[in-house]
């Protein structure tokens, strides 16, 4: 009896020592990736069991039972995060294990680009290979209704930025993501105003940012260009700003404003109308929010494109006209806007 009793104490140690072995080889084994890496998708909602057993199947890594019991033990089959994971022939299936529960999962990245309109956001959002896409051919405002925001107008609610998000993340949570993320720098950069300023909102101030984004070609100019308009507000001039002339016309816009067109009554006509346009006419960034709420002091009330990207500002009616003449007219006076020709002169 006592050798029986030997024999199976021996027999179970070599049983033990077998398993265990097995189960640590299993953990340290690598994985199994011909190429070298791979991207492998974890969906939203699937057990860590599920997630073995595929990549069992696909002969990535071998022994699934020893490895769901090693999560269980550490505490971690209810921990697992959806995204997408970089395999490697290089990374121990013990490794892999740790990353989808400390969610290492790949980070892509998308830039909204400052002077967007929000058509242009949504298209260029759709052409993204690794946002999951859910707006389909929804109208601006519907999408505003999912997004839970449908008491706020669409233009200019989104930050221009680089964003990181894992693969999967939808166009909306990205949305959300950009509009809280214009929230908050808005609110920042209104706190930290400076004083006696024309706006009566942190609104107005996005939508005179936005006139910004859109009139500068030149970074440099942009506090300039904010002062020229904030004062124009204080003195009760029109904006008379091209920009939201365009945004106005929409698709009617084919890349020229004719004198028609700036004669036409729009909520968006600044030639015709005074003060600010009812709603932001782009996206602005950061740069442009800080120039709206932070102009440049002086006296000049108009500027003109040099044609390089730089303007011209004047304090005067009559150095402007001369100035656009000089750049835009090539030195020959006719007749514009703010400047009737006499030909006897």
């Amino acid at each position: 009896m006592k050798k029986l009793i030997s024999v199976v104490l021996v027999v179970g140690l070599i049983s033990f020592a077998w398993v265990w072995s097995s189960y640590q080889n299993s953990l340290d084994a690598k994985l199994n990736i011909h190429n070298e890496e791979q991207v492998y998708s974890i969906k939203q909602g699937s057990s860590l069991s599920f997630v073995i057993y595929d990549l069992y199947k696909k002969k990535i890594i071998h022994h699934p039972r020893y490895i769901l019991l090693y999560a269980r033990i550490n505490g971690l089959s209810n921990e697992m995060q959806a995204g997408d994971y970089l395999l490697s022939n290089k990374l121990k299936t013990q490794d892999f294990l740790h990353n989808i529960f400390k969610g290492k999962v790949l980070q892509y990245s998308f830039t909204i680009i400052e002077g967007w309109s929000f058509k242009q956001l949504i298209e260029e959002l759709k052409k993204h290979p690794h946002i999951n896409h859910t707006v389909g051919n929804l109208s601006a405002e519907d999408i505003m209704n999912k997004l839970q925001l449908d008491n706020i107008h669409y233009e200019g609610q989104f930050l221009p930025d680089t964003y990181l998000f894992p693969g999967q993340l939808t166009d909306l949570e990205f949305l959300k993501r950009a509009y809280k993320s214009m929230q908050q720098v808005l609110m920042l950069e209104w706190e930290q105003r400076a004083t006696g300023l024309p706006y009566k909102s942190p609104y107005e101030a996005l939508i005179m940012a936005s006139i910004i984004e859109k009139e500068t070609g030149l970074a440099s100019e942009r506090e300039q260009i904010a002062g020229v308009f904030v004062r124009r507000l204080e003195k009760r001039m029109r904006l008379q700003t091209d920009p939201t002339v365009i945004y106005g016309m929409g698709d009617r816009y084919k890349g020229n404003i004719r004198k028609r067109d700036l004669l036409q009554d729009t909520p968006y006509n600044t030639y015709r109308r005074a003060g600010l346009p009812p709603t932001p006419i782009a996206l602005p960034g950061r740069k442009a929010i800080y120039a709206a709420l932070h102009p440049a002091d002086g006296d000049s009330l108009y500027f003109v494109a040099r044609g390089d990207g730089s303007h011209v500002f004047s304090a005067t009616l009559k150095e402007h006209n001369n100035a656009v003449i000089k750049y835009q007219l090539k030195g020959r006076a006719r007749s514009f806007s703010s400047y009737k020709h006499n030909k006897s002169n």
